[in-house]
């Protein structure tokens, strides 16, 4: 298989990815808190990690891919109490609304999609073994983790402890022994609540994922993945209890994607500039906004704008009008467009390759989409190579998870097609014209 580079957020370096079992990839994606509609940024995780299961299934690899929905969580229960609906109410409304968006940006179906509150069980099983392992404490109905029982804690952040202050990130609790230990279990007579041998409560966000890595993959996997905003608190958490529990890291390399800016500044709900995924995706369609988001080095933040998204629509129908152009010319001459005639990825995986550089391989694919282009414009068409230069294309849009479906070209769409050369040839242009708007339809002119 080709050699993949990633940079890996725990060493700061671009690493050679080395997978735990060869052939196969393990990812586990932090999903979204479904308390409400998803907005941009909570997509760009989404599209960013699809492409990339996307570019390890076509170099060859069994990828199994979950990302997790968080149904239980302070910002659910105020919601379902604003709405006057109980918190799986308010869950499944936002996991179906969740769906549909993914659906409409074209993602692929994930190995596993579990809810936290499937996995209750299993937390309260984990939080014990860190209690009894001394990583964990109690105090009456609360449990906390002991961020001491971990020598390294900050590795993933790069923060150092004794530079950590209670106050505007960890929030000052009387309870803990230390300012910096966090919550595993928290006692509650407020919203729903979970039997336990603690108490009757809840379990602390960060012990969510790394309990149900542990209980789908077996504790460790190659790739966690997520926004930069999870990686301090929420993955140097699940990062230090893992270590604790099992005495390994949780996952060998950690991807971060960087943030959706709107109009150059932070989206925020205080600037008031939360831009919706459904309705960027209602206005601009589902390819575009992949295409925005992937055309940005993904640790880089991404700047929204309804400029830059038409700008980035208008390209995408460029691609494809040139793409269905390509596939009918071939079809009506009796080509295959096959992943085997797909010889012209070279440069377009090369980019891939290396640290995920979606931006290069897209300027590699409008090359191809340049010569497909200036090839069709010429009276001679070399069609072999046109058949390797669209096949290549539909691969490489499929990486994107750019929609690359073409129409079949039937019989009766040919006799269409040659009845029309026949009125151009004779110089019959009213008779050709009437057909053109068909052919036009079905991109075969």
């Amino acid at each position: 298989m080709k050699d993949v580079y990633l940079y890996n957020s725990l060493t700061n370096k671009v690493e050679k990815f080395v997978p735990i079992k060869e052939g196969e990839v393990s990812l586990y994606v932090c999903g979204p808190t479904v308390y409400n509609d998803a907005h941009l940024g909570n997509i760009r995780p989404a599209i960013f990690f699809d492409s990339l299961v996307r570019f390890f299934t076509y170099l060859g690899y069994k990828v199994k891919y979950v990302s997790n929905y968080t149904d239980v969580d302070d910002k659910i229960i105020n919601r379902a109490k604003e709405l006057g609906i109980s918190e799986i109410e308010v869950a499944n409304q936002n996991i179906a609304k969740y769906e549909e968006v993914l659906q409409s940006i074209n993602c692929l179906p994930f190995y596993q999609h579990p809810r936290a509150t499937e996995y209750i069980n299993n937390m309260i099983s984990y939080i014990q073994d860190l209690i009894n392992q001394g990583a964990a404490y109690q105090i009456a109905g609360d449990v906390f983790f002991r961020v001491k029982a971990v020598n390294d804690y900050g590795k993933l952040s790069n923060t150092n402890i004794d530079d950590l202050k209670v106050g505007a990130r960890i929030m000052s609790n009387d309870k803990k022994e230390s300012p910096l230990d966090f919550t595993l279990w928290k006692e509650t007579k407020e919203g729903i609540a979970w039997d336990s041998p603690f108490s009757r409560g809840r379990p602390g966000w960060h012990t969510e994922c790394c309990v149900m890595i542990d209980a789908i993959f077996g504790g460790k996997i190659d790739i966690h993945g997520g926004g930069f905003d999870l990686k301090f608190p929420h993955h140097e958490n699940e990062l230090a209890q893992a270590e604790a529990h099992n005495h390994h890291l949780l996952a060998n390399y950690w991807l971060h994607n960087g943030f959706v800016n709107v109009n150059n500044e932070k989206m925020s709900k205080s600037l008031g500039n939360v831009v919706l995924a459904k309705d960027v995706i209602k206005e601009y369609g589902g390819d575009a906004i992949r295409y925005l988001i992937l055309s940005t080095y993904y640790r880089s933040p991404v700047s929204f704008s309804q400029e830059v998204a038409s700008g980035a629509k208008k390209e995408i129908d460029k691609i494809k009008n040139t793409y269905l152009k390509g596939a009918a010319l071939l079809q009506l001459n009796d080509y295959e467009i096959n992943q085997k005639y797909a010889t012209k990825m070279d440069n377009y995986l090369d980019a891939l390759s290396h640290d995920l550089n979606f931006a290069n391989a897209i300027s590699e694919m409008h090359n191809i989409i340049k010569e497909i282009n200036t090839m069709m414009r010429q009276k001679e068409i070399n069609l072999p190579l046109l058949k390797e230069l669209v096949s290549s294309l539909k691969e490489m849009l499929f990486i994107l998870g750019i929609d690359n479906s073409y129409p079949n070209i039937n019989a009766d769409d040919k006799m269409l097609y040659n009845k029309y050369l026949e009125y151009r040839s004779k110089g019959e242009y009213a008779k050709s014209d009437e057909l053109r708007p068909i052919l036009i339809s079905k991109h075969i002119i």
